[in-house]
């Protein structure tokens, strides 16, 4: 059924939902030309839809901001083969953090070559696979790595790999989402000598060919300037290794971390002006410091996947006491952690029925049995909202699928994409029939 385009006003922010949103008849929202209300009918709630054409024209915005760098996906934002698929397709490269990711890209034969492996705390299933697979480049995060790393490598070869740096800035949504500052697992400080340490001992390890330096800063970090300031610590330490050590590493990995808009109002900034502003500082302090420009990469998930999903939920019960409405739905924690995780907040709309009551502020919250499962705070939805109503909440592509749990035993939700008013299964839910095979104790 191909939905009718309709203008999109009243359902918030366009940057919150993906480009195809639009009205539907009867209240109800069509994206990627699939009506809603449609979806969660036929695969059930809670679902998962992800916009494909919006997927790729994320990644798309990416490559055209920065043409002559590398853009890898972050694949711990959401992956599945399909993905695989469409980002390799758009001639992205793939950034993954285990064995598990690595293998699942390979039954899709993306190409090694251009996969960055990530890890405070690889163990040796991924290294084997990483280097079994031919991944281009390990991310070393720790001194204990390196001659972890050297010693699975085969003789007569190198493996490419780079050093994990702390630049020093704090930067992000939440201090939970913040890895670029001193005092946390990941990465080795420039300020401390950690990092100039680990790059001594890779320089003494003939199996590892050390070809640069990566840094992240965070999740959800809303303006260009911190990676500014990421570039020039970098780029400063670049030249202190060429002056100390003789060698010019040619790679500088900025991470990923680029914001993205949950609610209406929220900043996130377009690739071009993260782009803009670090294409520029780079020129500059590689000309202070007279330093050859090294090959940039950036790994962007979230700001690729996050607006292209949107997630949908059956209300199973209202409660209203206290000054409060309670809306619980089919889903929650298990599904979407972030709300409990760091109190992340989100746009939510009735879909599927349309309504003239008053517009009312509700808590709606899942069905595990913890207090703190709460998906949306503060949300805006008409006074009647009543069990059986289909709930949507856009922006949520990333970091929901990915690292859902099995808490509860209610079965990990599906993935369908939707494109040109068809829809496809991804992922199919777990079931308890999956549940009971894992459990082999008897």
């Amino acid at each position: 059924m191909t939905a009718p385009t309709v203008p999109i006003s009243g359902l918030g922010a366009p940057s919150v939902w993906p480009a195809s949103a639009v009205r539907a008849p009867g209240g109800d929202v069509a994206v990627g030309g699939v009506p809603l209300a449609e979806l969660a009918d036929r695969y059930g709630t809670p679902v998962y839809v992800v916009d494909e054409d919006e997927v790729r024209a994320r990644a798309r915005a990416w490559r055209r901001a920065l043409p002559d760098a590398e853009v890898v996906y972050a694949a711990k934002a959401f992956l599945c083969r399909a993905v695989v698929d469409w980002v390799e397709e758009e001639g992205l490269g793939l950034d993954v953090c285990s064995a598990g990711e690595l293998e699942l890209a390979a039954t899709r034969a993306f190409p090694p070559e251009r996969m960055v492996l990530h890890g405070n705390a690889k163990s040796p299933e991924d290294l084997r696979a990483a280097l079994r697979l031919g991944v281009g480049r390990v991310v070393v995060d720790s001194d204990c790595e390196i001659a972890r790393l050297a010693a699975h490598v085969p003789a007569h070869e190198r493996q490419r790999v780079l050093v994990r740096v702390l630049p020093g800035i704090e930067a992000g949504g939440h201090r939970k989402i913040r890895t670029g500052g001193e005092g946390q697992k990941f990465g080795l400080s420039l300020a401390g000598g950690d990092a100039e340490d680990a790059v001594a001992r890779i320089l003494g390890q003939p199996r590892l060919e050390l070809v640069g330096l990566h840094c992240h800063l965070g999740s959800q970090v809303t303006a260009p300037e911190p990676y500014g300031e990421a570039v020039r610590r970098v780029v400063e330490f670049l030249a202190v290794l060429r002056d100390r050590y003789g060698v010019t590493l040619p790679e500088l990995d900025l991470g990923g971390g680029f914001a993205v808009a949950y609610r209406a109002g929220d900043p996130a900034p377009a690739p071009e002006a993260y782009a803009s502003l670090i294409t520029r500082e780079l020129a500059d302090v590689c000309a202070e410091f007279d330093f050859p420009a090294p090959r940039l990469t950036v790994e962007p998930g979230r700001s690729i996947a996050a607006p292209a999903g949107v997630a949908l939920y059956r209300v199973l019960a209202v409660k209203r006491g206290g000054g409060r409405t309670f809306v619980a739905v089919d889903g929650g924690m298990s599904d979407n952690p972030r709300p409990s995780l760091y109190g992340a907040r989100y746009t939510v709309r009735v879909v599927g029925r349309a309504s003239s009551a008053p517009v009312r502020t509700a808590t709606v919250v899942g069905r595990h049995c913890e207090a703190g499962d709460v998906l949306a705070e503060a949300a805006e939805l008409p006074e009647d909202v009543r069990p059986g109503d289909v709930l949507a909440v856009p922006a949520s592509g990333a970091y929901q699928v990915s690292m859902a749990s099995g808490y509860n035993m209610t079965g990990r939700p599906p993935v369908v994409a939707v494109r040109d008013g068809r829809s496809r299964l991804l992922v199919r839910r777990e079931t308890l029939e999956d549940v009971r095979a894992r459990d082999i104790g008897l």
